[in-house]
């Protein structure tokens, strides 16, 4: 078991609280990703789970053991760091080597656990070659590499296919999706790339200001955000949150172009998210809007288009609604 335990995890360097009170279960098997902007804590939360970094309160657990006072070397997790950190004087094959040759693991079993996840990220071919003569992808599979082959209870990624292009991007996150299934090991991955987190993750950790704001499955988040902050943060573009008002009718924002039921209590001000996906346009003529919406009874109002942006598979058009 390599279930992955915070409890109330608090790390502060100066006066920047890195990780705040963070407390969540990764686990066993599970691809855990934690997403957010640049210092919202991620990195800060993999080295803590690493070792590298020790919490200024709380309890960490791996496996069911507390861990806080135990070294990085005893942890058996292994770390993609977003530099890759190849040791450019070795070979790609002597780079994948190097955490078993320092354990001392018998050379038979060393070759084997090479030639194993040398077929799995298809790196074969360019083992003999030094860091300095493979291009960004291929040095980002031999970092990978090397974490694989340790065969430790948890992986730990910290933005590893930032560097690479749109392409290899894409290819990359499908094969470590589908390493992590073959494995059946614990992958926590660290990204601000919102496409690799729902791409890849069983279940995403939104992170803010070293605060966990919400935890769930992707499509959970994106469909039901715990605040405005989630919301606008999944998808592109981003939800529409929309100032509004609450009556005894229901709600109604932009001026009346969207008006929604509502048999809650009335409140003051409330906030309506609308994806942009979910959002109508059409051509309309005159006559066709009238008080209580489209003349076939729809929901709809007209709109002014200010610009559109054709982007191959689907087009963003920006629009003002209000009252005719």
């Amino acid at each position: 078991m390599a279930d992955i335990v915070f409890r109330n995890v608090t790390k502060r360097y100066g006066d920047t609280l890195a990780v705040d009170d963070a407390s969540f279960t990764v686990n066993d098997n599970e691809f855990f990703c934690f997403f957010g902007p640049p210092l919202s804590g991620k990195s800060t939360v993999l080295r803590l789970v690493l070792g590298l970094e020790t919490p200024d309160s709380g309890e960490i657990l791996i496996g069911g053991r507390p861990v806080n006072t135990v070294s990085p070397a005893e942890r058996n997790v292994a770390m993609v760091f977003q530099n890759l950190a190849l040791f450019p004087h070795m070979s790609a094959r002597d780079n994948v080597r190097f955490p078993l040759v320092e354990r001392r693991v018998a050379e038979a079993e060393i070759e084997k656990r090479v030639a194993d996840v040398a077929a799995k990220l298809h790196i074969g071919h360019i083992l003999h070659k030094p860091p300095a003569q493979l291009s960004g992808g291929e040095r980002q599979r031999v970092a990978i590499a090397r974490a694989l082959v340790r065969d430790p209870n948890a992986y730990l990624m910290d933005d590893p296919i930032s560097a690479l292009d749109a392409r290899l991007r894409e290819e990359t996150r499908v094969e470590l999706k589908r390493i992590q299934r073959e494995l059946g090991k614990t992958l926590i991955y660290v990204t601000h790339d919102q496409e690799e987190a729902m791409s890849v993750a069983d279940r995403i950790a939104i992170l803010e200001n070293g605060r966990i704001r919400q935890i769930g499955a992707p499509a959970e988040i994106y469909d039901r955000p715990a605040s405005t902050y989630v919301a606008r943060l999944l998808g592109s573009p981003m939800m529409n949150i929309l100032k509004s008002l609450r009556g005894e009718g229901g709600v109604e924002a932009a001026e009346g172009a969207i008006r929604i039921a509502d048999k809650a209590a009335p409140a003051d001000a409330v906030e309506v998210g609308l994806r942009p996906e979910d959002i109508k346009v059409r051509p309309w003529s005159d006559g066709e809007i009238s008080e209580g919406g489209v003349s076939d009874g729809r929901a709809g109002r007209p709109a002014r288009v200010f610009e559109v942006e054709p982007l191959g598979g689907y087009t963003v058009v920006t629009i003002a609604a209000g009252r005719p």
